[in-house]
């Protein structure tokens, strides 16, 4: 059975344990209350024992940390055991000016122990000891700390700008994912922050030790008149019972503090170094077998100086002889260890290059440029990579779809100015480009009339020209458009991207769209009447997409699909009934600036031959009009876009909800860009405005 004050004990361990916040808590205001409440002999002496402790574990744990991010807690410890060691000598100095001409035991054991065992009993040897601690600690640890946690704050603050965009090119270039970048980011802003911090936390190292030079010369000379004029000691004797008790009080605080200063000189030296400090420091000594044979020679050399002593030179140079000698074995075994290493990754590597799957895989997305493109990949200022990240981006923002990753290589059999862009291994469109020349496109549609190489924009085959860096402000005085090389291939990217959206939304695709999802829409999805749920799933939104409607509001289609699959299974069917429950949002997004939805009608004459022209058999919708009407249409129709197409204006073609997927087939080949939309798509508090009518 255990006593009741070692259950106690436990209680309070456990209860500390399981309630950390309000125990630190706890300890910081007890800290702070030390400075204004007197502390017992006996508790003064636990709390000197337990900031030594917390010094030396410290000092331990900043030896066996591998990078000093896995100890960026280290500022604000230092500011806690700082306060701690101040409000230490506070209560210290309490008692030694109030109790000091007791005798030295007057602030407890373990200033009394530091007096007596590194003092000797002559205050004058422990004034000295005292005087080349401070030195140590405040003139060349803490100074030498400042100034490379200053150096390093500001090397890190300056290469930050560079080392993001290393991160956005391996990013854009497929070499990391967008999991390993977040990461890479957020270790980036980390040390950042560490460095930063670690420069305002070398101050109080400085604080502390100029705060217990100052501690120290008060409680000398204010204890020596309290003794004389207080207590009628005699001046000798008030010297060296307050002196004694000082130097003690001053070694058991500053021993503590040369250890934490310690650590923070080995945290921040450590740089870019990897592991714990001894595996750093010996394996890079250890490197080089014929410095410490160098070294040896020159300790023999020295014992055979007259005067020196020879045995023990000689038995130091006889160490180092042995040391560098299983060292330069060691690092044979390294190298042999390390060449079957690189042989065998080659053989790996060799074999995955022969696999047949890795022959077999296909990017979803892929963009090979030639070889005069290829600085717009590798030079330090590469835009290019960074730009085709943002799409990723401005595609889930604008359509509710994530891109798979865009693989950027350069291609030998491409020419050297081509680029070609890639959807599922088939080359889906080519452009040139010129890597050190800008792109000029007339928005008025004019000639440039600018030196440079005529070239055709490849997105939307305007004319254009390309010119030297040096004359981009003279064209932007004449009111041409500016494009660099990098914007040309992206806009060329992000439209052929758009065209086929529906083959890149794959089953896999659909399937992390609903895992993203909560988990009472993934069982709605599991619920769907439907032999395959997640294949109808991925029809409506790749027939979404083909019309380039957003598929952001997921939850909304999810229910909306389930909903409608109680009665047909029909993709078509079930598309249009996705629509209309999307009519909002299909609105907003036909809205023109003054809030208005613009539309061109059918005449009556158009949208009754359409109504007549269907025919309903169960799920199925059969569409018959004869060709030589679809074309009178097409024609028809044609000749109303055209009007606003040339002023870069698409109103959308409303039409009746029974025929508007077989008008939106006859539309794609001729008017891509034109929406097609029904009259049961129209949100009730959308404003429409009729622009045109297609007339018979």
């Amino acid at each position: 059975m255990s006593a009741p004050g070692t259950t106690s004990g436990r209680q309070m361990l456990s209860f500390g344990l399981n309630n950390r916040d309000t125990a630190f808590a706890v300890g910081v205001a007890l800290v702070l209350g030390m400075l204004f409440v007197p502390l017992p002999p006996a508790v003064l002496d636990l709390a000197l024992a337990c900031s030594l402790s917390v010094s030396v574990l410290i000092l331990m744990v900043a030896l066996w940390i591998p990078k000093p991010l896995e100890f960026n807690s280290f500022p604000t410890l230092l500011l806690v055991v700082t306060m701690l060691r101040l409000s230490l000598n506070v209560s210290s100095t309490r008692l030694i000016l109030s109790e000091g001409h007791t005798g030295t035991h007057a602030a407890g054991g373990v200033i009394e122990g530091f007096s007596r065992f590194i003092v000797g009993g002559d205050f004058i040897i422990g004034i000295v000891i005292f005087a080349i601690l401070v030195v140590i600690n405040f003139v060349v640890i803490t100074k030498g700390s400042t100034r490379i946690a200053e150096v390093s704050a500001r090397f890190s603050l300056d290469a930050m700008p560079g080392k993001q965009m290393a991160i956005d090119a391996d990013l854009g270039s497929g070499l990391i994912d967008e999991a390993q970048a977040k990461a890479r980011r957020k270790e980036l802003e980390d040390e950042s922050g560490f460095f930063g911090a670690m420069d305002g936390a070398s101050k109080f190292v400085r604080g502390d030790a100029v705060a217990g030079i100052i501690i120290t010369l008060i409680n000398v000379v204010g204890g020596i008149l309290i003794g004389v004029l207080s207590h009628g000691m005699s001046l000798g004797a008030a010297a060296n019972n307050y002196t004694v008790l000082t130097i003690g009080d001053g070694l058991v605080t500053q021993i503590p503090a040369l250890i934490v200063s310690l650590a923070a000189g080995l945290i921040v030296t450590k740089g870019g170094t990897v592991g714990a400090v001894n595996e750093a420091i010996l394996s890079q000594l250890g490197r080089f077998p014929k410095a410490m044979f160098m070294a040896a020679g020159l300790l023999a050399m020295i014992g055979l100086l007259p005067g020196f002593p020879t045995l023990v030179f000689f038995a130091l140079s006889a160490a180092l002889v042995g040391l560098g000698i299983v060292m330069r074995r060691h690092a044979a075994d390294e190298a042999d260890r390390g060449a079957r290493e690189a042989a065998a990754a080659e053989q790996a590597e060799a074999k995955g290059e022969d696999s047949v799957q890795d022959k077999m895989r296909i990017d979803d997305l892929r963009l090979d440029l030639g070889a005069n493109l290829v600085p717009l990949l590798t030079r330090p200022d590469a835009a290019l990579p960074g730009k085709i990240k943002s799409l990723r981006n401005l595609f889930a923002q604008d359509f509710g779809f994530v891109l798979p990753p865009v693989r950027i290589k350069d291609e030998a059999a491409l020419p050297s100015n081509s680029y070609a862009i890639l959807v599922q291994g088939v080359e889906a469109a080519r452009g040139e480009l010129r890597a050190n020349a800008m792109m000029v496109i007339n928005p008025a549609g004019s000639d440039i009339d600018l030196p440079g190489e005529r070239t055709r924009e490849p997105t939307f085959g305007l004319d254009a020209v390309w010119i030297d860096p040096s004359q981009v402000d003279l064209a932007e005085q004449k009111g041409y458009t500016v494009v660099d090389p990098e914007s040309v291939a992206t806009t060329h990217l992000t439209e052929v991207i758009k065209e086929h959206m529906p083959e890149l939304l794959t089953y896999g695709a659909v399937q992390d769209l609903v895992e993203g999802l909560e988990r009472s829409y993934q069982k709605l999805v599991s619920d769907i009447s439907a032999p395959t749920p997640q294949i109808l799933l991925q029809h409506v939104l790749q027939s979404l997409l083909t019309e380039r409607v957003s598929i952001r509001n997921l939850p909304l289609i999810v229910e909306a699909v389930a909903e409608i699959t109680r009665q047909t299974s029909n993709v078509t069917m079930v598309t249009e009934h996705v629509r209309q429950k999307l009519a909002n949002q299909i609105c907003r997004a036909l809205m023109d600036p003054q809030g208005f939805v613009p539309v061109i009608t059918l005449s009556a004459a158009w949208d009754r031959e359409f109504s007549e022209s269907v025919r309903v058999n169960g799920d199925q919708r059969n569409f018959l009009m004869s060709p030589q009407r679809v074309q009178e249409f097409i024609l028809a129709a044609r000749k109303v876009i055209q009007t606003f197409a040339q002023r870069d204006e698409w109103p959308a073609l409303m039409v009746g909800p029974e025929v508007r997927s077989n008008v939106r087939g006859m539309m794609e080949r001729v008017s891509p860009m034109t929406p097609v939309i029904s009259h049961a798509e129209i949100h009730r508090k959308a404003s429409l405005r009729t622009v045109g009518t297609v007339e018979t």
